[in-house]
């Protein structure tokens, strides 16, 4: 009676679509990683825990008291944002950790939660009339935690973090007629922002129009992804059977690559599940901002969804040569425990707002 007790409280705020999504996503990342990098497999399923438990954690927070959240949360990582730039370690060139003596944390990572929390407590505050001011306000909130990861260099977790503010704003009622000379203003400013732009970053850029013009070089790691990913036919080469991960041909083949050791082992079939996964996950995330009742709720959980398909989008194309590389993981599939606990506060989010989606913001 008692364990049963116990377990009616522990799975009270879960949401049984999206943890058996989330448990299918996981599974498959085990059997990928095992392959990629078998002497991980341990360390990933201590990170899967630690997200699951984070998950829990947050889904029994309500709505109401992640609005009182949002503001503090936003100020402490912009403080952490300017003690990295200030005091933070480098390592390979960047400087993106902060060492608080007993462990390294990424300040950057909290902004890919804090920005869309941030944004949609601020459009809640001005529900009742939204202007062209608000929306201004919201793109320079959004602008000062960029421009600071974008300096570190981290053009991923940059776009990441302005990802997720975009879609606030843009779900909040941004005008078609804005959005529009946004596009031209872009297009404008882009030979600035080339200039801006790190001489690695310009040279990934020019990869991807060209990979071949350095085989050994720039372009090996394009080369034997795209490789991968058109040896594996559609049936794929089998569990452990790919040679251009087991030979070590794919760089980061457990991390920002396994998209590649996946469509190699498991071919068209194996990826074709990967998306069906994801858009099930998606379409329950935006089920549930649909049915949101307030600003803030609807807000949060369709910001938080979108993320899920830009990480996937961008990690995808990627890989198979269609954009930059720029260090974004696959969602629930790459190994590493900080981006998979981010991913898993969202998770988290979107359960506590489909729990509570009966209860009206006074």
């Amino acid at each position: 009676m008692i364990l049963r007790e116990l377990w009616q409280r522990l799975v009270a705020p879960i949401d049984p679509p999206l943890m058996t999504l989330a448990a299918l996503l996981l599974s498959y990342a085990m059997l990928v990683v095992s392959s990629a990098s078998y002497e991980r497999l341990g360390a990933q399923l201590l990170n899967m825990l630690v997200a699951l438990v984070v998950m829990r954690l947050v889904a029994q927070v309500p709505p109401q008291r992640m609005m009182y959240f949002a503001l503090p949360v936003f100020v402490t990582g912009l403080l952490l944002l300017v003690a990295v730039a200030l005091f933070g370690d480098i390592s390979k060139g960047a400087r993106r950790w902060l060492n608080i003596g007993f462990m390294r944390i990424q300040p950057s990572e909290i902004m890919k939660i804090a920005m869309p929390l941030m944004l949609a407590w601020y459009f809640q505050r001005h529900e009742t009339y939204l202007r062209l001011r608000e929306y201004v306000v919201a793109a320079l909130l959004l602008l000062l935690p960029v421009v600071l990861i974008a300096k570190q260099p981290d053009l991923g977790t940059a776009l990441l973090v302005l990802a997720a503010g975009f879609y606030v704003i843009f779900l909040a009622g941004l005008s078609w007629r804005v959005l529009v000379g946004l596009a031209v203003a872009a297009v404008a400013v882009a030979p600035f922002a080339w200039s801006m732009l790190h001489d690695y970053q310009r040279s990934r850029i020019l990869t991807l129009f060209d990979p071949e013009a350095d085989p050994l070089g720039k372009g090996f790691h394009i080369i034997q992804s795209t490789i991968a990913i058109g040896s594996g036919g559609i049936f794929g080469k089998g569990w452990g059977q790919g040679t251009q991960a087991q030979l070590e041909f794919i760089p980061e083949r457990h991390t920002d690559f396994i998209f590649a050791v996946l469509s190699e082992e498991f071919g068209l079939l194996g990826s074709t599940l990967l998306l069906v996964l994801y858009a099930l996950l998606i379409g329950r995330g935006m089920m549930i901002a649909a049915n949101a009742p307030t600003l803030f709720t609807r807000l949060l959980a369709g910001s938080i969804t979108l993320i899920f398909f830009t990480y996937a989008f961008v990690n995808m194309g990627m890989v198979s040569g269609l954009l930059p590389v720029v260090g974004v993981p696959l969602p629930f599939v790459s190994y590493g425990g900080t981006s998979l606990s981010t991913l898993f506060i969202g998770i988290g989010i979107l359960m506590s707002i489909h729990k509570n989606r009966m209860l009206v913001q006074k």
